[in-house]
């Protein structure tokens, strides 16, 4: 029997992707694990731990990178370079596993020598790559800029432009890494991401797999949306805009353009009793003041049944992002039923059809947003999953990886 160790930070990063494959994996009879550094409550079997002092060298990690961080553009989001790491190539169920596979373990947890340790194991070493971060200098998301496809330096997130620069030293780091050892894998959720790795200096002669994010449609699934909205005190003919983000003034969300949609709903006299349904985290009273409509705030979503709910309740999901590879939370509001809007970006084109199971706007352009969300209340638009995302299709592309890495 294969086994597989999927090492993550915690088990809700990345929309909680690792957490569903092992589940899934268990459920195809994989012997599974997950090593990570934060569990939830909600956590099934076969989750480990490293030693107690990672969480230590975590929140020094984590120290380290708001200093090197205090006067970056913060427009440009997130970079991450870990000075400190976590040797995890010792630990029993590592040394016993056939396949590694690796998800948001940067920043945090752990550095390129760890990543060097785990592949002097001799075992194929699987990057799941939830954003840029594998073959960029250290940014998540290059937005506009495309030096990872030569090489990092003089980063755009750094003001004070220098060559020799974070960026420069942590691609120079990757690039010696990736050419010592054949056993790196590198597989993509999104056909984007897939295509800009393969553009990419440092990976573009690797192998690379493009298997999509895992989704239970057993779980996320339609349910009576009357009794959906009941149960967040609304009523049948309200008409409910859907928003979420961890971070609603996250750079990549696209919240300031969702408000400007919103504004211009707010002038459309034909649609009456809009509700604004919003989850996650950062919600505030500020933020509600500037919604034209009612606004619901449901808070942090602790479990997948609650989020089901969510999606059931509304008549339309919103996720106005500026550069996000394959967002969970399409997948689960396609299978709730319940129609997308969102900007023609990344890897969302890959999961909505124009006008079918929802609507891609014009990128940066709040009033074609606005038009998604019209359009959608106004022709009953009704959410649908595409068949490669069913769950089926996505476990059989990872069993052809390990047939592939096994051999």
């Amino acid at each position: 029997m294969t086994k597989i160790v999927q090492l993550q930070k915690s088990s809700k990063s990345a929309g909680g992707a690792a957490l569903r494959l092992h589940n899934a994996f268990l459920e195809s009879d994989i012997d599974s694990y997950i090593l990570t550094l934060y569990a939830d409550e909600n956590d099934t079997e076969r989750i480990i731990f490293p030693r107690k002092i990672s969480k230590f060298i975590s929140f020094l990690n984590n120290k380290i990178n708001i200093h090197i961080s205090r006067n970056i553009n913060k427009e440009f989001g997130l970079f991450s370079y870990t000075f400190l790491g976590n040797d995890v190539s010792k630990i029993q169920s590592i040394r016993e596993a056939d396949i590694i596979y690796l998800h948001w373990v940067q920043g945090e947890f752990l550095n390129l020598y760890n990543y060097r340790k785990l592949a002097e194991l001799g075992k194929p070493v699987i990057i799941f790559m939830h954003d840029m971060w594998s073959f960029t200098g250290g940014c998540h998301y290059s937005f506009s800029c495309l030096k990872y496809q030569t090489e990092c330096y003089d980063c755009q997130i750094f003001p004070k432009h220098k060559h020799h620069d974070l960026s420069a030293k942590g691609f120079a780091k990757k690039k010696k890494l990736y050419s010592r050892y054949e056993n790196f894998y590198f597989v993509s959720p999104s056909k984007w991401l897939y295509d800009c790795a393969k553009d990419s200096s440092l990976i573009r002669s690797k192998p690379v797999f493009h298997i999509p994010n895992i989704l239970d449609e057993t779980l996320f699934k339609p349910i009576d949306k009357v009794i959906a909205k009941r149960l967040f005190n609304l009523i049948e003919d309200d008409l409910v805009i859907a928003f979420g983000a961890v971070s609603i003034n996250s750079p990549y969300k696209g919240w300031e353009y969702l408000q400007q949609a919103l504004e211009n709903l707010k002038n459309d006299t034909t649609l009456k009793s809009i509700v604004v349904l919003i989850f996650g985290k950062g919600l505030n009273s500020q933020i509600a003041e500037k919604i034209p409509f009612r606004t619901k705030f449901t808070g942090y979503l602790k479990d997948e049944y609650s989020a089901v709910m969510v999606y059931n309740a509304a008549d339309v999901f919103v996720t106005p992002s500026l550069a996000d590879n394959l967002p969970t939370t399409v997948l689960e509001s396609l299978s709730c039923g319940t129609p997308v809007v969102g900007f023609n970006v990344g890897g969302i084109p890959e999961m909505i059809t124009h006008k079918k199971n929802g609507y891609l706007a014009k990128y940066k352009d709040p009033d074609d947003l606005a038009n998604g969300i019209r359009y959608c209340l106004e022709h009953n638009i009704k959410g649908e999953l595409l068949p490669e995302f069913k769950k089926s299709n996505t476990l059989k592309k990872h069993f052809e990886l390990f047939n592939y890495i096994l051999k």
